[in-house]
Order: structure tokens, then sequence, then C-alpha cells
């Protein structure tokens, strides 16, 4: 599969406190409202009635076992595969209809780390949409490029062809990608599949201070081990939703089995 050329077109960490947001910021920023969103691939029905608002200024996870929805999720969100029923709004109007302000990080293997492009490369797909296709990149969108790749600490590693960087550093080099759109919305499927410890700490010091400002935040996560409690909030599914909240309020017992079907780990102590 080609690389995704923007957003929608194509140490372990620790816990942290919840995102203390300003008041402007947090009203700028509306929440994302799923409402009986279902799909099917073909005769399987892989979300069933799906309804539940995506808050800003929080940290949010989907999560559930394997073959659950989680990506499915994300992605009928953001139109990548199509809905049998319901509606995705986002203040106003439709999520899809405000795709400028959306960054997408996809899954790692959906990316052709073949590609034949640079890790600057990729950032600078990040500013296509606000500059323009085929157009000559600004020195404002160079300067957002120089920046997002410092921040993820990948800045001396900027002309290095994408396929021979580590798995953590091609992640990293993707969230600068998303960094550089200056998105309100930020989407995040399975972001530390195949990190190190350090990038797993910087992804989540990044997702916690986009948070804090006031952005929406939204990641698939599969791992019920202690890096849960890094989410502020949950959504639990499995086909359909089970519970959506506060991280210590969804990861209980009783809506744990009813997930998984079982003890499903280290998830609910952790989380307690």
């Amino acid at each position: 599969m080609t690389m995704f050329m923007s957003s929608l077109q194509s140490a372990q960490a620790g816990p942290f406190q919840p995102a203390q947001i300003g008041v402007d910021r947090a009203e700028a920023i509306a929440p994302i409202r799923v409402n009986h969103l279902d799909v099917f691939y073909r005769d399987l029905h892989a979300l069933e009635d799906v309804s539940v608002t995506v808050r800003p200024g929080r940290l949010t996870g989907i999560v559930g076992p394997n073959g659950a929805g989680k990506s499915t999720l994300m992605k009928a969100m953001l139109g990548l595969i199509p809905a049998t029923n319901g509606k995705v709004n986002w203040g106003n109007g439709s999520l899809l209809a405000q795709r400028e302000r959306l960054a997408y990080l996809p899954q790692r293997a959906q990316i052709d780390w073949r590609y034949p492009a640079t890790a600057w490369d990729v950032v600078m797909m990040g500013r296509v949409r606000k500059s323009g296709w085929l157009r000559k990149f600004s020195p404002t969108s160079k300067r957002a490029a120089e920046a997002a790749l410092k921040r993820v600490g990948m800045e001396d590693f900027a002309q290095r062809p994408i396929g021979q960087l580590s798995g953590g550093q091609q992640q990293r080099i993707f969230l600068a990608r998303a960094l550089a759109q200056e998105a309100d919305v930020l989407f995040l499927d399975e972001p530390l599949t195949g990190v190190d410890k350090k990038t797993e700490a910087v992804i989540f010091e990044i997702l916690r201070e986009l948070a804090s400002e006031g952005k929406v935040v939204l990641a698939v996560h599969h791992d019920l081990g202690p890096t849960i409690q890094n989410f502020d909030e949950v959504i639990l599914l499995n086909r359909e939703l089970i519970a959506s909240g506060a991280r210590d309020e969804v990861l209980q017992s009783e809506f744990m089995q009813r997930a998984y079907g079982g003890w499903a780990g280290t998830g609910a102590g952790a989380a307690a």
C-alpha cells in the first residue's frame, strides 16, 4: 500500500494527571459525537449501534479485544470505510466536512516503508493541505515542519530515508507530520506498535501536551498494562459500546467481563 500523502488522503511512560485546559480553548473546540454508527463487512456486523462522545482536552483511548472493531470505529469516523448507518458530528456540522482540521496517524502495517521519501518529505506532507497541491511550500510551512521534527527529537534525521529508520523513529516522523498539520483533532491507530520505551514516553508526552491545549486526541490502544494509565478517558468496545468515560470508571471488572468474557489481564488493576 502506498504511503499516506496527508492525514486523510493518504523509560516506560508513567501516569499523567488529567489535562488542564484553558476555558477559552476548551470552548473553541467542540466534542465529536458519534451517533448510532453501524458498520458491516459483508455479513459481519463489525460495529453495532455505537454512540459515544469524544471530548476535547482529554486523552482518549479505544480499547477492546482483538476483532472488537477498534480500528473500524476510527476509520468509520474518518470516512475511510463506509458506515451503513449513523452520523459523526463535530460542532455544528459533519466531522468529514472539516477534514482540514483533522490529522490521522495510521497503523504501521498500512504504510509502504519502501516509498522513496526522506523523513523531511514525510513531515512536509502534513503541509500539503495548507499550501495547496503542486504549489511551493512557504517559509511558514518549512518552519512548521522544522518545529515538528524538533518536538519529536528527530531534527537530526530529516534527510534520512524513511525506510532506513527504526520502528520507533518512523513512528516519531509520522507524529511529526501530524503536528506539522496544526490540526485540532488527532486520530492515532495503535501508535505504540513497534516502538521502544523512549519513543513511547515521547509520544505520550506530546499527546498530553496536545490535549492540554484543548485539542481532541483519540488513540486506538491494545495494551491493558500500565500504559493504559496515560489515558484520561476510555472507550471500551466489543463490536458494540460496552462503556465509555473516565478510565477508572470504565475499566471495572463488570465492564471488562462483558468486553473480554473473562479476565483481561492487568488493565483494571493498573487503572485502579
